[in-house]
C-alpha cells in the first residue's frame, strides 16, 4: 500500500540523515572528489551540450565545484529554480550570473537568467539522500524532481556516497528513477556498462 512504501521511505530518510551527519567535512571533501571526477569523465558528460545541475548544500556533495570544469569544456550549464506548487524550471547560469539564496538555503538563478525547457537539456544531475542499484531515488520528499523529470527524455545522473547505495529503494508510481548511479567506486544503474561496475 502507498502508506506503507510512503513510511519505509521516510524510515529511510531518517537513517540517511543520520549516516551523512556522521561525515566528517573531510570524508566529504574527498568523496567529493572521487565523485566529481568520475562524473566529469563520463561519456555521456562529455558528448551534453546543456547540463542541469543542483547547487549542493549541507551534506550533499558541493557541486558547485562542478561549474568550472564545465564552463571549461564549452558545456551551457544550468540550476534549477524552485516555483510554487512544488514545480521548478531550468535556468541558463554563467559566470556572471547572480544567484540568490532560496529560503530552503540551496542558491538558485535569479529571473534575470535565461530559462530553458526540458527538451533543450542533454543532461540531469539528480540530487537524492539515497540511490539503489537499479537507479532507484530517495528524494527529500518535495517532490519537484519527479515533476519535473516526468516530462524530461535526455539522460539522467546521480551521484551518491558509497555508504548510500542501497540494494533497493521502495517506489511509488509517481517517483522517477536515474539512468546512471555514479559512487566513490563503481556506475550503477539501468546505464552502467555491463548493468554493474566497480573501479575506477
Amino acid at each position: 500500500m502507498p502508506s506503507t512504501i510512503t513510511a519505509e521511505k521516510d524510515r529511510l530518510r531518517r537513517w540517511a540523515l543520520g549516516w551523512l551527519s556522521g561525515l566528517s567535512p573531510q570524508a566529504r571533501r574527498e568523496g567529493d572528489v572521487v565523485l566529481f571526477r568520475r562524473f566529469l569523465a563520463l561519456p555521456q558528460v562529455a558528448d551534453a551540450r546543456t547540463i542541469l545541475l543542483y547547487h549542493g548544500m549541507n551534506t550533499e556533495p558541493d557541486t558547485v565545484r562542478l561549474l568550472p570544469p564545465l564552463w571549461e569544456r564549452d558545456k551551457r550549464v544550468c540550476l534549477p529554480r524552485c516555483l510554487p506548487g512544488n514545480q521548478m524550471e531550468a535556468r541558463l547560469v554563467q559566470r556572471n550570473s547572480r544567484l540568490i539564496r532560496h529560503p530552503y538555503g540551496m542558491l538558485e538563478p535569479g529571473p534575470d537568467c535565461p530559462a530553458v525547457p526540458p527538451e533543450g537539456i542533454d543532461l540531469v544531475l539528480v540530487p537524492g539522500l539515497a540511490f539503489d542499484r537499479s537507479g532507484g531515488r530517495l528524494g527529500r520528499g518535495g517532490g519537484y524532481y519527479d515533476r519535473w523529470l516526468a516530462g524530461f527524455s535526455g539522460f539522467t545522473a546521480a551521484l551518491c556516497r558509497d555508504g548510500l547505495l542501497l540494494d533497493s529503494i521502495p517506489r511509488l508510481p509517481h517517483d522517477v528513477g536515474v539512468a546512471l548511479v555514479v559512487t566513490e567506486s563503481g556506475l550503477y544503474g539501468p546505464s552502467a556498462p555491463g548493468r554493474e561496475k566497480s573501479g575506477a
